[in-house]
């Protein structure tokens, strides 16, 4: 199981941040940079490196319907699940916007190769809050949309 972390384009992706006062160019590559650590976070099963970026409260709705609340249960929601639905992985961001200087959403199209060759398309969106320099995950909402 590969994860990858689709960086083309990365300018593109920056061209749709939206911007609010006191954010910059920086933050939007800050949270996408958060999406691949993410990302890599997963595909290397690094429970580490997941905690350092999610924040304590983090919760995430998974497509099945599963509401992780808290870190301990995200951590091993998301290893579990990966362990459990093997394939590669792809987090493409398409988009970030900010509700204020301290919240941002990145929408990302989120591809699951299985490894019988059949691809599971959904759409994940993250909401990052900024404490002191850093950005974290505060939730995750994944969607397997009923037409791609």
């Amino acid at each position: 199981m590969k994860a990858k972390f689709n960086l083309a384009l990365i300018c593109m992706t920056l061209l749709s941040v939206y911007q609010l006062k006191g954010q910059t160019i920086e933050d939007g590559k800050a949270i996408i940079d958060l999406v691949a650590r993410y990302a890599e976070a997963r595909d290397k099963a690094d429970t580490i490196l997941l905690k350092s970026i999610i924040t304590e409260d983090m919760d995430q709705l998974v497509s099945s319907g599963e509401w992780r609340h808290g870190m301990e249960a995200a951590v091993k929601g998301m290893i579990g699940s990966s362990q459990v639905n093997p394939g590669e992985r792809i987090l493409k961001v398409e988009r970030v916007r900010y509700l204020s200087e301290q919240t941002g959403i990145a929408d990302a199209r989120y591809t699951i190769k299985n490894e019988d060759g059949s691809e599971r398309k959904m759409w994940s969106t993250f909401i990052a809050v900024k404490k002191g320099k850093n950005w974290k995950i505060s939730a995750i909402r994944n969607m397997l949309p009923a037409v791609n």
